[in-house]
């Protein structure tokens, strides 16, 4: 029994990582600062939310979040007071402009070029060679084979 709450203990350990005296007695900030919580990437972390992140920096962008809600800020005003702190890679949904849109159309138009150029070459050497053989090169490799 003592493994088995052991094992839940660590599945669930994510899930602890917003500690009591984080959790603001309001529920409907609580829940604001969940929701942007969980869409702001740890600096530290790879691909956790700091929400999920037992970091100690993901602990502190937790509590720079609710301070900036209790000073009344909206969730876009939240958001953009982060990732002018740390920059856009806190960001766990990039935007898709500016920049950014060159990064998001780069993939699909190299996977596109890249078929085409492989297109191009398979159709080239399917279609066979073009240069024909003279006559006269024709009978030589004739004459050769036979012998």
């Amino acid at each position: 029994m003592k493994r088995l709450a052991l094992i839940l203990a660590l599945i669930a350990a994510p899930a602890f990582a917003v500690e009591p005296d984080e959790v603001l007695d309001d529920p409907a900030l609580e829940a604001r600062a969940r929701d942007i919580s969980a869409g702001l990437r740890c600096p530290v972390c790879r691909n956790e939310s700091i929400d999920e992140s037992n970091a100690g920096v993901s602990r502190d962008l937790r509590l720079y979040v609710r301070e900036r809600l209790l000073a009344g800020d909206s969730d876009t005003e939240v958001v953009r007071a982060v990732v002018d702190r740390y920059g856009e890679y806190v960001l766990l949904k990039p935007d898709t402009s500016g920049a950014n849109l060159i990064l998001w159309l780069a993939a699909p138009a190299l996977l596109v070029l890249a078929g085409g150029v492989a297109f191009i070459s398979i159709r080239r050497r399917a279609s066979g060679p073009e240069d024909r053989l003279s006559e006269e090169e024709e009978a030589r490799l004739r004459d050769l084979l036979d012998r």
